[in-house]
């Protein structure tokens, strides 16, 4: 196949790349927006394998097949409270794979300066996209400790470590080689880099962290097609770096902070919010079925805690319960509650809840004085008071959504554990809040027992 009409299909990939883009901005469409961009990388891959420069097929074949294999394996094995540790991986994934792409671009024999510099870029982005993503995984995952990791003097090891690496990519610029000791410099420089970058951002930051690695990942692919002249990698890569920032500064917005407060100031290590004292009034599933009973208008926040109890199935179970009997269903999303973005949106999808029944914070805020029960399910900081009223919290100036305004607040909890942040959330000590604590999936279905 010629390289024009390779480049027609790379056309005709992009386009779908763009709608599919489009589709995913919407739940109702997502799912075929996933579907057309699926198609878009077949056509666009191959497009690729038609190309007369194609060396061997046997390695491409074989490591398709693999792929295959492992990728099917981690879709049926992983459940949904780990999707953001696999989506952390997958971001790894892009960034080591660029990494090694760039590296083989050394060993074309005509390569210009603009060229080696391309391949620089793809080897450092993707260094340390990957060993970010691992440490970002090690952090979800609660192998490694969650919080925000700082040291003495670690922004002056971070400038230089920045600056050896600026350094080292120069010197390798003006004597380029496959075996030239810069080259393994800026490797080791930039997996390092990392590993500092993502080291001092505590748990309550990882959603920023996921989606702007996810744009890192974008723009290693980016430049690893400038490195070997590929036009539907360059696009691709382009609209996954430019989508992942949108997002990171949609995250950060989100939390009232900028994406270098985000980076730079270790998250919830400089502050410690005020003690919260009070008396906590606890509820039983019996008594919480009958205030929802006489319930007009009842608003579920979901948090992480549903994710770990995996209770969204029988939240939709009661959610309907309560429409049956004549109430007023919604479900209010915080743009960061969970630990990667759209997180809970994801849940509700699985257990099938209505698109127009989710509600994002900006909607839900202005009519939550009129809402009879708010019904708090494992989510912490993104309802913490605390962030509106206490100068000392690590949270001080996010935006919540405001369950503490509403008539009655049901809050489902293990413990009094406090969230990411480590803050105390004098929600749990409001006159109008009572605690049902357990698991979540557990005092549902005992809640729903009663109901019925």
């Amino acid at each position: 196949m010629s390289i024009e009409l390779i480049n027609v299909w790379y056309i005709v990939a992009a386009a779908l790349f763009v709608f599919g883009l489009k589709q995913l901005g919407s739940p109702a469409t997502a799912v075929r927006g996933n579907l057309l961009s699926s198609v878009g990388m077949l056509l666009a891959v191959a497009a690729t394998l038609f190309n007369a420069e194609v060396l061997t097929f046997e390695w491409i074949i074989g490591a398709a097949i693999l792929g295959a294999i492992i990728g099917f394996v981690a879709a049926e094995k992983v459940a949904m409270t780990s999707m953001p540790e696999m989506v952390a991986l997958f971001n790894g994934s892009g960034g080591i794979a660029s990494l090694f792409v760039g590296w083989a671009a050394l060993y074309n024999l005509d390569n210009s300066t603009f060229t080696y510099i391309t391949i620089v870029l793809s080897i450092v982005i993707g260094g340390l996209t990957f060993t970010g993503s691992i440490l970002a995984w090690g952090k979800l995952s609660e192998v490694m400790p969650s919080r925000a990791i700082v040291f003495g003097a670690q922004r002056f090891v971070n400038a230089l470590l920045l600056v050896a690496l600026l350094v080292c990519s120069v010197l390798f610029c003006l004597d380029p080689s496959s075996t030239s000791p810069y080259l393994y410099a800026i490797v080791g420089l930039a997996c390092l880099f990392g590993v500092m970058a993502v080291l001092p951002i505590g748990g309550a930051d990882m959603p920023v962290v996921i989606s702007l690695l996810n744009s890192y990942s974008g723009l290693a692919a980016c430049a690893a097609g400038f490195a070997i002249h590929n036009n539907i990698l360059i696009v691709a890569g382009a609209m996954v770096g430019a989508a992942g920032i949108i997002l990171t500064n949609i995250m950060c917005k989100a939390m009232n902070r900028s994406l270098t407060n985000v980076l730079f100031s270790g998250f919830g290590a400089a502050k410690q919010a005020s003690k919260v004292e009070g008396e906590v009034k606890p509820i039983n599933s019996e008594d919480a079925s009958l205030i929802l009973e006489a319930a007009q208008s009842v608003t579920f926040v979901p948090g992480y805690g549903m994710a770990v109890a995996q209770a969204q199935h029988v939240v939709r179970e009661l959610g309907e319960l309560l429409e049956q009997n004549g109430a007023e269903v919604t479900y209010a999303i915080h743009p960061v509650a969970g630990r990667m973005p759209g997180h809970m949106n994801v849940l509700l999808a699985e257990s099938n809840v209505p698109y127009d029944q989710l509600v994002e914070m900006d909607d839900i805020n202005p009519r939550i004085d009129n809402i009879d029960v708010a019904v708090v399910i494992g989510a912490n900081d993104v309802v913490n008071p605390a962030a509106r009223t206490d100068e000392n919290s690590p949270i001080y100036g996010m935006p919540i959504i405001n369950v503490d305004h509403a008539r009655t607040v049901f809050v489902l909890k293990r413990s009094m554990a406090s969230g990411f942040s480590g803050a105390d959330n004098p929600l749990f000590f409001g006159e109008n809040t009572r605690m049902l604590f357990g698991d979540a999936k557990a005092s549902l279905s005992e809640v729903i027992s009663h109901f019925k």
